[in-house]
């Protein structure tokens, strides 16, 4: 068994984590307004995400890279197919056909999707607090999301939302039950590759359209840096980083609480594209990213006060 980090050191990854991924949503759309389509972006995220992470992993100590048996590999593949590529293509293709809010509304009740099956899958105990802390964090999203003004919901763009919900809850579960025999690193880099790998026999690497790489962006201020810059940050901090301390932040805390924890993201994403993008939140966007962060506040509450109660706590072992 690895060493795990203190609990209020797995929030902060996490919380860092979250706010990483959500700068990135707005470096994501600048490449794309550049001319990357989502596909491609995916593509060149893992790929260079996948070359970094092995890289890493190879300096500090290659035999962390070396496998159990055949049912890790099919553990790891899972994860890296399921958690992190098709995580990603599912968004992307939600948000394609729906506003981006409330892709990620949907996607984020993944967290809710691990408490549920904690509770009657796994028949886990949960503190009632958890319960209300989700609905908080939910009802907050929505408010962000501002559904319910005119909004036409695309039947196909909700199955994808969905499917992302789904798929995340899965990398929160399998994510877990691996760490809890492997370091942070070492499964972050064999995910990644297995990432890599189902997206470059999709796309085959010669296909690329390298050429877009070298266009220049218009970003807020006076500078148009080239587009390999924004996949360069996109690979590093907005993949590389963010997800790293996601699985440092569940191995110390557990999927549930890391995916309640998560749900700044969406709040998050909508300041950045603020600031960045000139999209102004509404006074109800900002009552409920309040709403979000109470809810979050109110679970980890809720988990300080029942440490003592072993069975009346947020599952940390979720996946056994």
């Amino acid at each position: 068994m690895q060493h795990r980090l203190p609990a209020p050191l797995g929030v902060l990854a996490v919380v860092v984590g979250a706010l990483l991924f959500a700068v990135n949503g707005t470096v994501a759309k600048l490449a794309m307004e550049a001319g990357l389509t989502p596909t491609r972006l995916v593509e060149i995220r893992c790929v260079g995400s996948a070359v970094v992470l092995v890289a890493a992993v190879l300096v500090v100590g290659a035999r962390r890279l070396r496998l159990r048996d055949r049912r890790e590999l099919v553990s790891l593949a899972v994860l890296g197919v399921v958690g992190v590529a098709l995580v990603q293509w599912c968004y992307l293709s939600a948000i394609a056909r729906l506003p981006v809010g409330i892709a990620l509304l949907i996607e984020y009740t993944a967290p809710l999707l691990v408490a549920l099956w904690a509770r009657f899958v796994l028949h886990e105990a949960v503190h009632a607090r958890v319960w209300w802390a989700l609905a908080a964090c939910l009802g907050g999203l929505t408010l962000v999301a501002h559904v319910g003004e005119g909004v036409v919901l695309d039947v196909v763009g909700l199955l994808f939302a969905c499917a992302a919900a789904v798929s995340l809850a899965a990398y929160y579960l399998l994510g877990d039950r691996l760490l809890a025999e492997r370091d942070p690193l070492s499964t972050h880099a064999w995910t990644m590759t297995f990432a890599a790998v189902f997206w470059v026999v999709l796309q085959p690497v010669w296909t690329y359209p390298y050429g877009t790489l070298t266009v220049p962006v218009a970003v807020p201020g006076a500078v148009t840096p080239p587009l390999w810059v924004l996949v360069v940050w996109i690979v590093v901090l907005g993949t590389v980083v963010p997800y790293l301390l996601f699985l440092v932040g569940i191995r110390s805390l557990g999927p549930a609480r890391a995916g309640l924890l998560g749900m700044v993201e969406p709040v998050a994403a909508s300041a950045a594209a603020w600031v960045v993008l000139d999209e102004a939140m509404t006074a109800v966007q900002l009552v409920g990213g309040a709403v979000v962060l109470g809810g979050v506040v109110l679970a980890e509450t809720a988990r300080r006060r029942t440490v003592a109660a072993p069975g009346a706590v947020l599952p940390d072992g979720v996946a056994p």
